[in-house]
């Protein structure tokens, strides 16, 4: 696996280019204000009726209509959401994508699933952070960054790779570590992790707890405690030092029942599950369900949406959470300005 970092990349390879980035969304308003902080010519591509289009002016970015902004860049970052990238290719981008030109994702989703063919003359690669959007643009004012992932699908200028890492570096990836991959890897390994341990499989297990204890008798907001909110603490251990290091910080009553009781949790019955959420992730079947459903309207995705909206988890962290005001100040998330 090949491992690079800010000497390994130029950022001289992006001067004298413009890039165009896609959505200003979680990724697109890092993306774009990271480059504008490095120095590139960068400019925000949206549709005319996009609530985000005054976000991006009042940040002082260059903000034009999607089709001119495919036309305008040398490189094109496509940020927006899975469901909607390949319509808006067919219709905004791909008539501005010549030969030579650079076109980039931030997520394999639509190459791999070939929901998006660009042409063979045109250059494709992506860059892929490990984190999600506020992190990338919050770290990067830190003076730090976040790891990336990067690929390379079609090279016919011979140079993919070397603006791909420069695109890496301007974005602070290369602060931490750019990491080689390919689109399969990087889409079918992201959908899994998504699904069945970061957020699918997280956020389950969670509720489970929490109605366990409830059912049992127990009062929601101690439920809410033991099963939400102390989650952070125990993920803040293992993302500084790996699952030893929040072994090594836990009591020994915790982490004796950690090791003796976890796999009862997360036995066969759960392994088998992820094996099935993998295979339904490799043979596209997961792809073309989630393109489907956008396709009509997203009717069950919006029930699902309103069902766990109002899961009583939600309403008893409303009420804890008001009790610790500090928990809203210095967000990364400001809705009104990202």
């Amino acid at each position: 696996m090949n491992v690079f970092t800010e000497k390994d990349a130029d950022l001289d390879k992006l001067k004298g280019k413009k890039v165009a980035v896609i959505g200003y969304g979680s990724q697109g308003h890092a993306h774009a204000l990271n480059l504008r902080d490095s120095g590139i010519d960068v400019a925000v591509g949206l549709r005319r009726d996009s609530a985000s289009w005054k976000k991006a002016e009042a940040a002082g970015l260059k903000v034009l209509p999607t089709a001119e902004a495919a036309i305008w860049g040398d490189v094109v970052m496509i940020l927006v959401p899975d469901e909607l990238a390949g319509e808006m290719y067919a219709s905004e981008i791909a008539p501005g994508m010549k030969a030579g030109k650079y076109l980039a994702f931030g997520h394999g989703f639509n190459i791999h699933f070939k929901k998006i063919v660009p042409p063979q003359d045109v250059n494709v690669f992506m860059i892929a952070p490990k984190g999600p959007g506020h992190l990338v643009r919050s770290e990067y004012e830190r003076g730090r960054g976040v790891p990336c992932l990067l690929a390379v699908h079609q090279d016919p200028s011979g140079d993919t790779k070397q603006i791909a890492l420069a695109y890496g570096k301007a974005i602070g990836g290369a602060r931490a570590a750019i990491i080689e991959t390919n689109f399969r890897e990087e889409t079918e390994t992201d959908l899994f992790g998504e699904q069945a341990v970061l957020c699918g499989g997280l956020t389950e297990l969670i509720r489970a707890g929490y109605e366990t204890l409830v059912e049992a008798g127990y009062a929601p907001e101690m439920a809410y405690f033991e099963c939400l909110h102390e989650v952070k603490l125990i993920v803040d251990l293992i993302y500084e030092g790996g699952i030893a290091n929040m072994r090594y910080s836990i009591s020994n009553t915790a982490e004796y029942g950690d090791m003796t009781r976890g796999k009862r949790v997360v036995g066969k019955e759960a392994r088998a599950a992820m094996k099935q959420i993998l295979a339904e992730i490799q043979s596209g079947k997961f792809a073309d369900e989630w393109i489907t459903e956008h396709r009509c309207g997203q009717p069950h995705f919006r029930e699902l949406r309103q069902e766990a909206e109002h899961h009583p988890i939600e309403k008893v962290g409303a009420s804890l959470r008001a009790l610790m005001p500090w928990l809203g100040s210095n967000r990364l998330v400001d809705k009104a300005r990202n």
